[in-house]
């Protein structure tokens, strides 16, 4: 693909995502994607085969959205395929949306307490806010900020880096695959074990590479020694990474027992230091999460721009 429709629709997506975020009134992607999952899992997940027919489903929707966002490169003429993948990369991006999410229930928290805090809370997390404490509701936000700058902006970004539109919405299928049917719960063991599996395999590299450029953009030692020494321990193949990272450049400790849908889970520890985490923190950790995405852009930009 020529260099050109790589970065500058990277460059004016990106810029977009800066400013505007993901706005509610618009039509989103992954809001059709959730449909069409939906659809397919009240109709399938039932009877026997369930790990098959949820493989399949996940293969057919992966591939149809992969081929029509490809089918679109070939299609349209150039000026407008411009225009559709600077579209596309800004609905890829969920950076400042996440940042505001974060935002806001440390901000509902500071200035409507403790409640308020657990219900704003409860909009961005799966697991039960009703009796955590002012500390676990900040830690549960910097672990979703962490955990989401890996699968929600650099594994996008890692994806369009490799194949443009088509491949980032192919990886905008697999995650909301994996957010919507990729539980161990009694619903999905089986329907949703594929998806959950494909998920953890494109986020592997993504993941890691967050991790490690946490740790670059601040310069700490201590976060490094984290990603080694508590990174694999997570439940997960790849969240723990990101997060041991930012644990160790706060000094903090995330993880620990949490309720999930009615089940307590006991999550092992990531970091060493318990301690209260202060309001005024988050902005260092909003620092790194736009630090981050800035290199990973201008890496993308370097890559591609010499085969303009």
């Amino acid at each position: 693909m020529d260099g050109k429709m790589i970065w500058i629709p990277l460059v004016a997506g990106y810029v977009l995502d800066l400013l505007l975020g993901d706005p509610r009134h618009l039509p989103h992607p992954v809001r059709l994607f959730g449909n069409m999952i939906a659809y397919g899992e009240q109709r399938l997940n039932k009877g026997t085969y369930r790990l098959l027919k949820g493989a399949i489903m996940t293969i057919v929707l992966c591939l149809g959205v992969y081929a029509f966002f490809y089918s679109m490169q070939v299609i349209l003429p150039v000026w407008a395929r411009y225009i559709f993948n600077t579209i596309f990369v800004f609905y890829g991006l969920a950076n400042k949306s996440l940042l505001e999410e974060g935002k806001a229930v440390y901000d509902t928290l500071y200035h409507q307490g403790l409640e308020a805090g657990r219900k704003r809370l409860s909009w961005i997390v799966g697991r039960d806010t009703s009796k955590l404490q002012e500390n676990q509701i900040r830690v549960a936000v910097l672990e979703t900020l962490s955990e989401n700058l890996s699968d929600g902006v650099i594994a996008p970004l890692c994806f369009y880096a490799v194949g443009g539109v088509p491949a980032m919405m192919l990886y905008k299928m697999i995650n909301t695959l994996d957010s919507m049917i990729g539980y161990k719960h009694a619903r999905y063991l089986f329907f949703g074990r594929f998806a959950a599996r494909l998920d953890d395999v494109a986020n592997y590299i993504p993941a890691r590479l967050t991790a490690l450029l946490m740790v670059m953009v601040t310069g700490s030692l201590r976060g490094w020694r984290y990603i080694l020494k508590f990174g694999h321990q997570h439940a997960s193949p790849n969240s723990g990474y990101p997060e041991a990272a930012l644990a160790g450049i706060l000094n903090c400790r995330f993880g620990g027992p949490n309720v999930y849908h009615g089940v307590l889970v006991e999550k092992p520890y990531i970091g060493e230091q318990q301690r209260k985490i202060r309001h005024e923190e988050l902005r260092k950790v909003m620092f790194i999460n736009h630090a981050v995405t800035f290199v990973v852009v201008a890496l993308i930009i370097l890559l591609h721009y010499n085969n303009s």
